[in-house]
């Protein structure tokens, strides 16, 4: 395997995380400096390691940028306000061609959701990027036109799409030339209730992704027999997952994620036996592994899986790739190193790596040369303050339970008022991890102590954990966040009527919930696009396919959901409360918000409503963003006590 000095890394990092800190300003930052969309995402090589292409935000609006390391030449191809659509992912078809995933908000009779485009644009610059899918008229108009099953290498300028141009949510399968534009409908036509498929290495069509109403299951194409077959079925939430997560270089072996031991594990199952034999690859005792595969670019097969939990956040099966880490590691101690794309050939790569205290930045690595280069860091205006970084921590609440999460201290210089914010995730089947994350920074460079629990119901700590979320909220999951709040003022220097609880989607609910049940523990509330009404939620679902899951997930007793609803105990609240949504939000109606504060002013309570104009569900505009922190910022400001030292 090619080395590379480790001094010329050292020096060079040194130089940008730390040096820095000798001359570190100590007046509080702008809210802009964590507002600020991150300046670079999203770096990633071409397949001959000549050019890189990126995602940029310039005054606000998002770029995808190009640079010929040949020809050191710079230039922006595409780019949009984040009004009337947004850019979402990209990768190289080839050398000359980038495919870009676009989302575009829309309203058609009576509801908000979002269209993708996949499309396609020429590395140099040469062309305007247009849409790969033109359906014909007798073809109906896909709301997801962004599925790339599989790139074909051997077949420059082809690629293999699912879509639904046929029969709505049966998406066929469909190989696009990208130069001609032809699209040819492939002998795999859409099965009963496939959504979605996979490919084996070989750019085989091998399986299709099913669900009927809330029955997961899947079909595997049998290369003996030729034929589809049924493997896997489960019913959704009433056993753990069976999730495939890809093939290896031997299309008999098919990767998948299943439960070892009450936690998700790595399991390579022969597809080519009956009976589906599995052969653990990589397990966890404390955690699920939750990410997805990583291949290598030379030998097309499997080797390793990002893992959250894992240095790095990535486990390694092949000791080459593992030696490597490891050599860019030492070279570069006690932070985040993440080999993030790679040439065909392996030979250049381009890293990002951070610290716990400090945002981070890209590089590009020569091998051959033995030299990383710097490209662009992600926050530059924190590149002068020492942030304060997540510290794991775990707490007993009131039944014993162990509930894991993650403290943010106030940093060095900012004011010591003895307050703290409890943070839950959205979700909220999902996770907080460690690592930088501006919202908490924000609130740490003001004087705030940040406590983010992985409450129950929270992913990563096994099925039977996660399951506690379903048709349970504002109950097991929502003492936990007020046990939470408890324990940090018992081990924190932090006053017990100084804690306000905020959050956003299912965290903005758990904050409304807080202000209902919870007043004596929290001071203040405070909701960004946060669910209101439980009822309203699953009725607006009926207009969509996941109606059952949702359901399911949430329930339909509708006298039960009443009663976890926080806009029907506006009456109860007596604390402050904050609200705040955008008005194009696909994922949690702002009807939300509006609802809530309409019951809370009839009260006459204390409530305030920020709406933010073409915004959406991820803050993905800037001034939004902004916004936002500001006014969580001067609502925190007027209802905490000031108990400075």
């Amino acid at each position: 395997m090619s080395r590379f000095n480790p001094l010329i890394i050292t020096s060079l990092l040194f130089t940008l995380l730390f040096a820095s800190y000798t001359t570190a300003v100590t007046e509080q930052l702008p809210v802009q400096a964590f507002g600020n969309l991150p300046e670079v995402s999203q770096v990633k090589l071409s397949p001959d390691g000549n050019q890189i292409a990126f995602i940029r935000i310039i005054k606000g609006s998002t770029y995808i940028g190009t640079t010929n390391l040949v020809k050191s030449k710079t230039q922006y191809i595409v780019g949009t306000d984040n009004q009337k659509f947004k850019l979402g992912w990209f990768l190289w078809a080839n050398n000359e061609t980038l495919l870009i995933s676009a989302d575009y908000p829309v309203s058609r009779y009576g509801n908000k959701y979002t269209e993708t485009r996949l499309l396609k644009v020429k590395a140099d610059g040469s062309d305007s990027a247009v849409s790969v899918i033109k359906p014909k008229s007798k073809e109906r108009f896909a709301q997801f036109q962004n599925n790339i099953i599989d790139i074909l290498p051997d077949e420059p300028n082809h690629i293999l799409m699912a879509i639904d141009l046929k029969v709505a949510n049966q998406p066929d399968v469909y190989k696009i030339n990208l130069e001609s534009e032809r699209i040819r409908h492939l002998e795999y036509r859409g099965k009963s209730n496939i959504y979605d498929w996979m490919t084996d290495r070989q750019h085989r069509l091998r399986l299709g992704f099913g669900r009927d109403e809330t029955k997961i299951f899947y079909r595997l194409y049998d290369l003996k027999t030729e034929k589809w077959r049924n493997i896997w079925e489960y019913e959704i939430f009433d056993a753990p997952d069976i999730s495939p997560l890809g093939f290896g270089l031997n299309p008999n072996e098919l990767y998948i994620r299943a439960d070892h031991n009450g936690r998700y594990a790595i399991f390579k199952v022969d597809v080519s036996k009956k009976d589906l034999p599995r052969e653990l690859v990589y397990a966890d005792e404390n955690y699920d592994i939750e990410g997805s595969l990583i291949y290598s670019k030379k030998s097309n097969d499997v080797i390793g899986v990002y893992h959250g939990e894992a240095n790095n956040a990535k486990i390694y099966f092949a000791d080459e790739y593992a030696q490597f880490q490891k050599a860019i590691d030492k070279a570069i101690p006690e932070a985040y190193n993440n080999i993030s794309s790679f040439s065909a050939d392996e030979q250049r790569y381009i890293l990002f790596s951070s610290n716990p205290t400090t945002p981070g930045a890209y590089f590009l690595g020569d091998r051959k040369a033995g030299s990383l280069s710097f490209v662009l860091e992600q926050y530059p205006l924190l590149t002068k303050r020492k942030l304060s970084g997540k510290e794991k921590v775990s707490y007993q609440a009131r039944d014993k339970t162990t509930i894991e999460a993650y403290v943010t201290l106030p940093h060095e210089n900012a004011p010591q008022h003895k307050k703290a914010l409890v943070i839950p995730h959205g979700g909220p089947m999902a996770r907080n991890y460690g690592g930088f994350d501006w919202f908490t920074e924000f609130f740490a460079s003001r004087g705030y102590t940040i406590l983010e629990p992985n409450f129950r119901g929270s992913s990563g700590y096994g099925f039977k954990f996660e399951m506690a979320a379903i048709q349970s909220w504002g109950g097991a999951m929502q003492n936990d966040l007020a046990d939470a709040a408890t324990w940090l003022t018992t081990n924190y220097d932090i006053s017990t009527d100084n804690v306000c609880i905020i959050g956003a989607s299912y965290g903005g609910y758990a904050a409304l919930m807080a202000a209902v049940k919870q007043q004596e523990i929290f001071r203040c509330a405070g909701s960004f696009a946060g669910v209101s009404d439980l009822e309203y939620l699953v009725k607006k679902s009926r207009r969509f396919t996941n109606y059952q899951v949702v359901k399911k997930q949430i329930g339909d007793d509708y006298d039960k959901l009443e009663q976890q609803s926080p806009v029907n105990f506006a009456k109860q609240v007596n604390i402050p409360v904050l609200l705040i949504h955008g008005d194009k939000d696909r994922i949690v109606d702002i009807k939300h918000s509006q609802m809530m504060r309409d019951e809370l002013q009839d009260y006459d309570k204390n409530v305030e409503y920020v709406e933010l104009k073409n915004g959406n569900h991820h803050l993905e505009i800037e001034q939004n963003r902004i916004k936002t922190l500001t006014s969580f910022e001067e609502f925190l400001e007027k209802n905490l006590l000031n108990n400075t030292e």
